[in-house]
């Protein structure tokens, strides 16, 4: 018999997300799974109890789902949900499998919690960048949403419309759009600007990303500046030294001055997001000029930046949004039921059970907890706590 799959309400403040939605049952049904999934668990994105029954779902209340579940699907897991989270680890049981992001790299604690209750955890934000784990990749898929997302929040809050248009009352000029960060979410924010017809520029320490950039009609900004080591060997962005930094805003001010605005995404996994942009270059861009800080749930890419608030300095308004992909909940929700979904296949053997390989690297790369211990090595440095043995189940 297969493994029985648990979907909860997510219970963080503000998230309307759910980490199954009743199309993606299907495929993992297939490999012998069943569901059981909270009452009104995907409401809040536009999925209702009754699709998920249609699918095959049984609908139950959060303790039955999470008593009947051998593995847990969230999209917020303890780690990343810290204050209502910690009332779902009474409802985890030992030898539990949970599956969500949990922030390990900056919530040891929450990770620490979940191995003493016996329970498993694969942290989605940890996922290979490989080409084997791309279907899987939720950090991406959120991203996308972030980054377009990001553009219609500038648009709302710039006194100026983003298209270059001529009318009777003469010709009315096209914003003027920065992008700093040429990944995920600086490319659809680059795409989604230019589709509004802003006049776009992007710019990132990757030189490589010069082609993707320029393919979006965009002009890449190149800075005098060395950036040939900002990716780590999984494919993340890597912490840079200060004086590369400070180099980086030295450059970086003068074309700040040209834009009308300006989104930064400049994120390191598990770490403060890097100051990019200083009160002193804030304050060199024009009154009514734009900011929005994808960064602020990391503290941001600007000095300025309040998380989850808007600020005003000198006539220019720094926005600090949180949780973006959750302000789109249907289509968020969309992409990471597939992400999760496929993942969860990769983890079911050919019975439908569920089989840890610690050998696999995407195992491996998103394990965090096993068999009542931290296993994951960059959690175990973070805690101060040796490296642990590597073994197969």
């Amino acid at each position: 018999m297969g493994v029985t799959v648990g979907i909860p309400t997510e219970s963080a403040p503000g998230e309307r997300r759910v980490a199954m939605v009743p199309a993606a049952l299907t495929a993992a049904a297939k490999s012998g799974a069943q569901f059981i999934v909270e009452s009104g668990a995907g409401g809040q994105a536009g999925f209702p109890d009754s699709e998920y029954m249609e699918k095959g779902a049984r609908i139950a209340q959060r303790e039955e789902v999470f008593a009947a579940a051998d593995v847990i699907l969230q999209v917020r897991g303890p780690g990343a949900n810290p204050e209502a989270g910690r009332a779902d680890l009474r409802l985890f049981r030992r030898g539990q499998t949970a599956i969500g992001f949990g922030e390990p790299l900056t919530s040891p604690d929450a990770a620490q919690a979940l191995a003493e209750h016996g329970v498993d955890f694969l942290a989605m934000e940890l996922m290979p960048r490989i080409t084997r784990a791309q279907s899987m990749d939720a950090l991406s898929s959120m991203a996308t949403i972030a980054g377009y997302k990001a553009v219609l929040l500038a648009a709302d809050a710039l006194p100026r419309m983003f298209p270059m248009l001529m009318t009777a009352a003469g010709t009315v000029a096209p914003a003027r759009v920065l992008v700093i960060g040429a990944g995920v979410a600086g490319l659809q924010a680059i795409a989604t600007a230019r589709r509004l017809g802003a006049v776009v520029s992007g710019y990132d320490i990757r030189t490589a990303v010069k082609e993707q950039v320029e393919s979006l009609g965009a002009r890449f900004v190149v800075l005098e500046i060395e950036g040939a080591a900002a990716e780590d060997k999984g494919g993340y962005a890597k912490a840079m030294g200060d004086e590369f930094y400070r180099r980086q805003r030295e450059l970086m001010a003068g074309v700040l001055a040209e834009q009308n605005v300006v989104i930064t995404t400049a994120a390191v996994p598990g770490k403060k997001a890097p100051i990019l942009i200083t009160r002193e270059m804030a304050a060199r861009m024009s009154p009514g000029s734009v900011i929005v800080d994808i960064a602020a749930e990391r503290g941001g890419n600007c000095e300025l930046t309040r998380p989850g608030e808007t600020v005003e300095a000198g006539g220019v308004r720094i926005l600090g949004p949180l949780n973006l992909p959750s302000t789109i909940p249907y289509h968020a929700s969309q992409m990471y039921a597939r992400n999760i979904a496929t993942f969860l296949r990769h983890l079911l053997d050919k019975e439908g059970r569920l089989a840890l390989n610690r050998e696999d690297e995407i195992v491996r790369e998103t394990l965090v907890t096993f068999g009542g211990e931290v296993v994951h090595p960059k959690v175990r440095e973070s805690m101060g706590l040796p490296a642990a043995e590597v073994g197969q189940t």
